[in-house]
């Protein structure tokens, strides 16, 4: 048995949201108490034993939406790329990219993104895959790693017309391939949807192949009017908004995972809560792509299941709050707004969110959930109670805080030090493999 102690511990419980000096117990997979320090020390003294020294013991987080084939990008400058507007952003950089990668690239940039996760306090990640240069078996190779690497993770392939039928198709079935894989996997670590880029890269065919090649319980993971090109294209080619579209290829469900939602109204807003349908919102994505502000406040209000990402933007869900926190009280002129929303988007949502697809009761600390448990380093010179742990948070703590991570009772990163490969050796890897494929993209 584990035992996390000698902090203050955020639980996310209702019956006892706070203890000054808490402590969990974990017993393999799950938690089995939770309590004073003193008293779980008393009575496990043969536990093993992780100090938090004084900071603060919670709950991992859940990243609703990430780009794992993003993650070489850092730095890269392409030749000739000057984007105007989002789809030359889109085929400019990131389609550029993901045509470059391979298989041995694609498992370089999963160590970079979920080793990240790991150091931001991230175990369970719902990914969006895109790798035009090699498709066959790319879910496969993230796959490993996340096993590797001790995570939670939804897999997903971006299917899209944009290179032709047959590298479609092999979208296609690299989506049912893994998706069929996952729903056999006993561990509850790995899970599958069926991934869409976005409807404009998606003709009507398309759509009827993926329908056809989707496996029963598995849903769909699509990019939704992040720009207002997406919109322009459905009305112009369908004579129909977006949301509708997907309702009609039947593609909406409590399964699936909607991402962006800027550019839709009220009776998009209505099918998608009617059918029950996941939203994910990435506020820095959207701001940094000069997409516009989706109506995020809107959508927790009318009671739609909405969580929050990061696009490969970041893999700190801390940073991505606070970023929603202020984008959503500058565009409503109101500074009460996101303050409720976000949280509950974070804390709440997402693990919700999540328990579609995993068994784990992800999200809370208390007997019987997922032994998914952080340590921040974070002692704060003003009271911390039950009633101000969020704008601790907030206004406290970034993802690099965090100290310690633990998956499903295993310890990825003690005292900062990843315990589960060697880090080091990895990086040295993914460097090589970066610099391959920047001299592949500009020659």
């Amino acid at each position: 048995m584990l035992l996390v102690g000698n902090g203050k511990l955020i639980t996310r419980d209702d019956a006892h949201m706070f203890y000054k000096d808490g402590a969990v117990l974990i017993d393999g997979k799950t938690i089995k108490e939770v309590g004073e320090t003193k008293d779980l020390k008393g009575k496990y003294p043969d536990a093993e034993f992780i100090d938090a020294k004084g900071g603060v013991i919670m709950p991992a987080f859940v990243n609703m939406h990430e780009h794992i084939y993003s993650a070489l990008a850092r730095g890269l400058a392409i030749k000739g790329y000057n984007p105007n507007g989002f789809l030359d952003i889109l085929d400019g950089q990131w389609c550029t990219i993901d045509r470059n990668l391979n298989n041995a690239r694609t498992k370089a940039c999963a160590y970079e993104t979920l080793i990240s996760c790991i150091k931001s306090g991230v175990t369970t990640v719902f990914d969006h895959h895109a790798s035009y240069g090699e498709i066959r078996d790319s879910l496969f190779s993230i796959e490993e790693v996340v096993k590797e690497l001790g995570l939670r993770a939804c897999l997903c392939y971006e299917v899209s017309d944009r290179d032709g039928k047959e590298k479609c198709m092999e979208g296609i079935l690299e989506n049912e391939a893994f998706a069929k894989h996952a729903l056999e996997d006993d561990s509850d670590m790995i899970a599958g949807m069926f991934g869409m880029h976005a409807q404009f890269t998606i003709c009507d065919e398309t759509m009827e192949e993926c329908v056809k090649h989707t496996p029963d319980g598995v849903g769909y993971h699509i990019h939704v009017a992040e720009g207002i090109e997406d919109l322009h294209d459905c009305l112009k080619k369908h004579s129909k908004r977006i949301v509708d579209r997907l309702y009609d290829w039947g593609i909406l469900g409590t399964k699936s995972l909607l991402g962006h939602c800027i550019y839709i109204n009220p009776h998009e807003m209505e099918l998608i809560k009617d059918t029950d349908t996941m939203v994910v919102h990435n506020p820095e994505s959207n701001m940094g792509n000069a997409c516009g502000c989706p109506p995020t406040m809107e959508l927790v209000h009318r009671g739609i299941l909405t969580g929050l990402g990061t696009d490969g933007y970041t893999h700190d869900m801390i940073e991505s709050w606070k970023v929603a926190n202020v984008l959503h009280k500058h565009h409503l002129c109101d500074a009460n707004a996101a303050w409720g929303e976000v949280p509950e988007m974070l804390f709440k949502n997402n693990p919700a969110m999540a328990m579609r697809y995993f068994n784990a009761e992800l999200g809370v600390l208390k007997e019987g959930a997922a032994a998914d448990v952080i340590v921040m380093d974070y002692d704060p010179p003003t009271e911390m109670n039950e009633n101000n742990v969020n704008g601790h948070i907030l206004f406290g703590m970034m993802g690099h805080d965090c100290v310690t991570t633990i998956c499903n009772g295993q310890i990825l990163m003690k005292d900062r030090e990843i315990t589960i490969v060697d880090a080091e050796k990895i990086y040295a890897d993914v460097r090589e493999q970066a610099a391959d494929l920047w001299t592949s993209i500009n020659g």
